[in-house]
């Protein structure tokens, strides 16, 4: 393939070492793609060329004299718009910070940065990065690529849809109930949510909650890997990161899935709905571990108490982080977004006692599951991409759905006990709609997940079918 903004971000990094191609070129050839796709998409919402083409003349010139360039260096980057970014506009998709512009980084992206990836600008997000559909009173809603009268999910929709019609290699992403995950899948890309303390962050209003996480997505599992790799590693202003170097991450993925003992659980043992196309596109998927010589069975975790969990520490959450926003600003909230923040307010002590309680529980039940099996797959949403006028899915397979995140919980209800949790691709609906499997790993298993993801794709080349807006 000689259109660069489609190769892998590792293809890109080796052929800049080489001198194959310059970091100006290469971003000079994402920015004319940005120019031609994102005007249908709506992926990117702030553009900084100038400040971009900048800074890859000063990485060209570093390379050139013999200094160190990192990782990253060279890969064109737009940071997921709830991110803080030095110099940038950082809107959280929200008019109350539309003209917003931190004075610094925040550490997810300062890593990055560091690494070397060049900053080209923001991609669009639901307003404060609330429910799993991107679009926001500020830019509107991001199109799928795959068919632009669908959804592209959220909240990292726009980092998913800029990965799949090559705006961008790598991209940042946050995941409190799927926002990693739930955009992989919908556009064909693949979504890592770590373990909690993987990837710190700073600053932070809840350092010690594990519900929301920092991570990569990218359009392969090894670039996924290659991300994480700059983004993990502990930091002192964080007082859950994990003291592992993100170095670990940085190893090849190759390696056998046999003998792996692999749960299936398609609807959570009839806990969530599922519609049929999901599940027709899945299952002959799942077959996959078994031709690789896993032992696959249909096995469902005990989730009990993972809802009320869930829900009550996001409320809580919602409450502790956006209340003051809501106080002096109601009238510029989304409705439904007020209405989670009212409820984290009517909280008491014992509801989150509670919910703790049941954490707890929910957790140990998890590790003792994960002593049976060393992985465990289910879809990543309970149906396709839906239609992007829609503010949420009222219903599943006949199934109402209350609120704008009650269609979620196949992605919601993992993110409650913590086990680091991946979005890959996995086929498509007989309409060209992208499915993605959601692979769930051990506490703290990125690296073993990383290894059984790889060699799915590997098997499954789903993710190599790119979007006909692309033209090919």
């Amino acid at each position: 393939m000689t259109d660069p903004t489609l190769w892998t971000a590792l293809e890109m990094a080796a052929a800049l070492r080489r001198k194959d191609i310059s970091a100006r070129e290469l971003v000079t050839a994402h920015l004319e793609r940005i120019d031609a796709v994102n005007p249908s998409v709506n992926a990117v919402v702030t553009l900084v060329s100038e400040r971009a083409l900048d800074e890859a003349a000063a990485a060209d010139a570093r390379l050139a004299a013999g200094e160190f360039v990192g990782p990253l260096h060279g890969l064109p980057v737009a940071h997921k718009d709830t991110h803080q970014t030095g110099g940038i506009r950082t809107t959280r998709g929200s008019p109350v910070f539309a003209d917003d512009v931190p004075a610094e980084d925040e550490l997810v992206v300062a890593r990055m940065r560091a690494a070397g990836a060049i900053t080209i600008g923001k991609t669009n997000v639901p307003e404060f990065g609330a429910g799993s559909h991107t679009f926001n009173p500020l830019f509107g809603p991001t199109r799928n690529p795959y068919d632009l009268s669908r959804s592209a999910g959220g909240s990292s929709g726009g980092a998913a849809a800029a990965l799949a019609t090559g705006m961008h290699p790598i991209a940042d992403g946050s995941d409190m109930g799927g926002s990693l995950r739930n955009p992989a899948s919908f556009c064909n890309v693949v979504g890592l949510r770590p373990a909690p303390g993987r990837v710190p962050s700073y600053p932070s209003e809840a350092a010690y909650s594990p519900l929301t996480v920092q991570g990569p997505l990218a359009r392969t599992v090894g670039d996924v890997a290659l991300l994480l790799s700059v983004q993990a590693g502990p930091d002192p202003r964080s007082p859950i990161s994990i003291d592992v170097p993100g170095s670990v991450f940085a190893t090849p993925l190759d390696g056998s899935v046999a003998g792996l003992r692999v749960a299936w659980s398609p609807d959570l043992g009839g806990s969530i709905p599922v519609d049929a196309a999901v599940t027709a596109a899945l299952e002959p998927q799942v077959r996959v571990f078994e031709q690789l010589g896993a032992q696959v069975e249909r096995a469902d975790p005990d989730l009990r108490g993972a809802d009320e969990v869930f829900r009550t520490l996001r409320a809580w959450s919602m409450a502790m982080s956006l209340g003051p926003v809501l106080t002096r600003h109601r009238d510029r909230v989304k409705a439904t977004l007020a209405g989670n923040i009212e409820e984290g307010r009517r909280l008491s002590g014992s509801d989150v006692a509670r919910a703790e309680i049941l954490h707890s529980a929910l957790f140990q039940r998890m590790r003792e599951f994960f002593d049976r099996y060393d992985l465990l797959l289910l879809p990543v949403s309970q149906l396709p991409p839906f239609p992007v006028e829609m503010e949420y899915p009222t219903e599943i397979a006949g199934v109402a759905q209350s609120s704008y995140i009650d269609w979620m919980r196949s992605a919601y209800l993992i993110s409650a006990f913590g086990h680091p949790a991946m979005s890959v691709p996995a086929g498509f609906t007989p309409d060209g709609l992208p499915i993605g499997l959601q692979m769930v790993g051990a506490h703290r298993g990125e690296l073993a997940l990383l290894r059984a993801g790889h060699a799915f794709e590997q098997a499954t080349r789903v993710g190599e079918v790119r979007p006909a807006i692309l033209g090919r």
